[in-house]
């Protein structure tokens, strides 16, 4: 074949093909970047064609209704029910539990117009875009991945598990499928702790130096309770941990825990931290800071919660909430008239209501949540650390807890015993987040942020 010299191109036709192949080349690097060993399988592909109708692509488009469902209407479902009522373009549309009647009679209190004794039909209900989780801890994981193979946003009250490999499981099911996940840590959303984090973040009392919470139940839970329940950390010092978390604003290193029986003498005899009633923590953060907690499940004087930071410039604490602001002043007597709540739902329903309209608002907003599935999984972690420490009395490292997991894929994990035979290539993780899949909202800012360095290359 003859070969001929094509006619020299002009200059800014040279230019623009230039600039569209470091485009592509642009295009494809971030592709292969997300090529990870824990990408997305065919099922998860699934999971997006079955998603409901609800669409949030379109930042200019008008807020759309969002339709709920909610699982289980006990005391806590009754109150995000009640809650997700004053929420502004929310919906409920179906309720479940499993005695039908506090279904029916929450659907007749509410104006919800279905409701079942199956959770699955929430889960599956082609009209609801979003589930409230409010069973029982031990069926939280599969209900979460059940909403996420139908492809539903989720709010779960914590814990997301009873297991930290489940846990892990359920929080990438959700990412894997592209849905939201919130957990529900209802302090954070308190009025009073929200304005000490407010205080920290403004600088308003300098630097952290230490950090002080206490928790304190009005009275004793019943023995049928308390066996089973996961331990005085999982089941109440978990708040006050993530608490500590949240004011520190950094991951914390170590804990050191010690627990003891005092108020219930019956419950000596259960496994692990079960057996303690009080318990104390004292946890290390970055740059020296420190926290310490307290909690017990009993107080005289009713509902003691309360929250101290000293930073380099001030303090700032919280009190305890009180009916009323009544005071009585007598010749053997100076104080309020009446005791602080003594009932955990009177004391933080207004932080139930809150965290369940700003979920609410992430959902007609599309925005990111504001308490995630990895915060539901740090403040396991911490509780699972405080246990260890507290059986094994000594210092505790969060990452010895994070290392014991081993995920064969994202929804797949396990908790491997020291005497386990560790799996051929597993190279444990220190980082909980390590072990995550990113979420709905941080694949949105990453794909943001290429389009962003894309168009600022074009310009």
């Amino acid at each position: 074949a003859s070969l001929h010299r094509s006619p020299p191109r002009h200059t800014g036709n040279l230019l623009v093909e230039l600039a569209t192949m470091r485009f592509s080349a642009l295009l494809f690097l971030a592709c292969a970047a997300s090529t990870e060993a824990f990408a997305p399988s065919a099922s998860s592909a699934a999971s997006f064609r079955t998603r409901s109708a609800l669409s949030m692509t379109d930042s200019g488009a008008e807020e759309k209704e969002i339709k709920v469902g909610v699982i289980g209407c006990g005391r806590i479902g009754i109150v995000h029910l009640g809650a997700i009522t004053k929420a502004p373009n929310v919906r409920p549309v179906i309720v479940s539990n499993p005695t039908v009647s506090k279904a029916e009679k929450a659907a007749a209190d509410f104006g919800v117009p279905r409701f079942t004794a199956d959770a699955m039909e929430v889960i599956t209900d082609p009209e609801v875009d979003a589930v409230w989780i409010c069973s029982p801890s031990q069926y939280h994981a599969e209900q979460i991945k059940a909403c996420a193979a139908n492809g539903k946003h989720v709010f779960c009250e914590k814990p997301l598990a009873t297991d930290l490999a489940e846990t892990v499981e359920a929080i990438n099911a959700c990412n894997e499928a592209g849905v939201k996940l919130m957990t529900g840590l209802q302090r954070r959303f308190d009025p009073n702790f929200k304005r000490v984090k407010d205080a920290v973040v403004a600088g308003e009392v300098g630097q952290n130096i230490m950090i002080k919470l206490c928790s304190r139940d009005p009275a004793p839970p019943p023995f049928e309770y308390v066996k089973g329940g996961g331990g005085i950390f999982a089941d109440m010092a978990v708040h006050d941990l993530d608490m500590s978390r949240f004011l520190a604003g950094e991951d914390p290193i170590e804990i050191l825990a010690l627990g003891s029986c005092h108020i219930d003498k019956s419950i000596e005899k259960l496994d692990g931290s079960e057996k303690f009633d009080t318990a104390s923590c004292m946890v290390k953060y970055p740059n020296g800071v420190q926290a310490m907690i307290d909690v017990c499940r009993q107080s005289s004087y009713g509902y003691d919660q309360r929250a101290e930071v000293l930073g380099t410039k001030g303090m700032i604490q919280t009190d305890n909430v009180y009916p009323n602001t009544a005071k009585i002043y007598k010749s053997d007597f100076t104080g309020n008239a009446d005791m602080p709540y003594d009932f955990f739902l009177s004391r933080y329903n207004e932080a139930y209501v809150e965290e369940t309209i700003q979920f609410c608002q992430s959902l007609v907003n599309d925005s990111p949540v504001p308490c995630t599935g990895s915060d539901g999984l740090i403040a396991l972690i911490m509780a699972l650390a405080a246990d260890k420490s507290a059986e094994e009395q000594r210092w505790v490292n969060f990452s010895e807890v994070v290392t014991e997991v081993y995920c064969a894929n994202p929804t797949s994990c396990d908790v491997m015993a020291q005497s386990d035979v560790l799996p051929e290539g597993f190279r444990p993780v220190t980082d909980p987040r390590d072990l995550l899949l990113p979420d709905v909202d941080q694949q949105k800012a990453d794909k943001g942020g290429l389009m962003s360095s894309i168009k600022n290359f074009m310009k």
